[in-house]
């Protein structure tokens, strides 16, 4: 689905997110989790939950998953029984182990999504400065996109850990936009969530967002845009048709 694109027409630079706009990465998150669970002797998560977690950074990913395990029946001793099995008991060995499986699977359960590289060809062709802004950790970010050949296409890569807040705050693209040398009004946030969405606003960026990226469980449409795509390869063509 496609919406007509508005006060797009002095776009100078593209701020990509990567988790669920560029790569479909959760077949990684899923094997990571699954693994770090394994080591704390916690039962699997159900990768609906998975999905419907991812994007507001690692941390908060394996807090609220941990949240859940000690609730459940079958974990024994959590909840009331046993007050010492919490999530900050839990946390430093859990985001070890996940740091440790995530950095050895990078990638490889993971796939660019149609369109991307189309889209991305034809801005670097253009002349277009790109970054890449993702909540996920920097160093995954960088290992992920040069497995998936894409670093070469952004001047700018920033991690969940670059600054001292992440999406929804705006001061990842306020930082970013700092960095591409460009205004907020003439630099364009390309998401998949209302995380980036509501960053963008924010910080005065337009946005366009994905429609089938992972938007903890809610429908994309629903979240304020200049468009929805189901393909970043109609950016470029919508672009400069404005």
């Amino acid at each position: 689905m496609v919406s007509p694109l508005q006060d797009l027409t002095q776009i100078e630079a593209v701020i990509f997110d990567l988790d669920g706009t560029m790569v479909h990465t959760l077949g990684d998150f899923q094997v990571a989790l699954h693994r770090t669970m394994a080591d704390l002797d916690l039962p699997p998560v159900s990768n609906a939950l998975i999905e419907q977690t991812i994007g507001k950074g690692s941390e908060h990913l394996i807090r609220t998953l941990l949240a859940y395990q000690i609730t459940r029946s079958e974990v024994k001793g959590g909840g009331q029984a046993c007050p010492a099995l919490s999530v900050d008991a839990l946390f430093d060995r859990a985001w070890q182990r996940y740091q440790h499986h995530y950095l050895q699977i990078n990638g490889q359960f993971a796939d660019v999504y149609p369109g991307v590289l189309e889209a991305l060809q034809v801005f670097a062709e253009q002349g277009l400065p790109m970054a890449c802004l993702t909540n996920k950790p920097l160093s995954f970010a960088l290992a992920l996109l040069k497995e998936k050949s894409l670093d070469h296409f952004f001047g700018h890569v920033f991690g969940g850990d670059s600054f001292e807040r992440k999406k929804p705050d705006p001061l990842p693209i306020l930082k970013t936009c700092e960095a591409l040398g460009t205004p907020m009004a003439r630099t364009l946030m390309v998401g998949d969530s209302s995380n980036d969405a509501q960053a963008a606003h924010a910080a005065g960026c337009p946005v366009v967002l994905v429609t089938y990226g992972y938007n903890h469980g809610q429908r994309v449409q629903d979240t304020p845009a200049a468009a929805w795509l189901d393909s970043l390869a109609a950016l470029p063509a919508h672009l400069s048709a404005v």
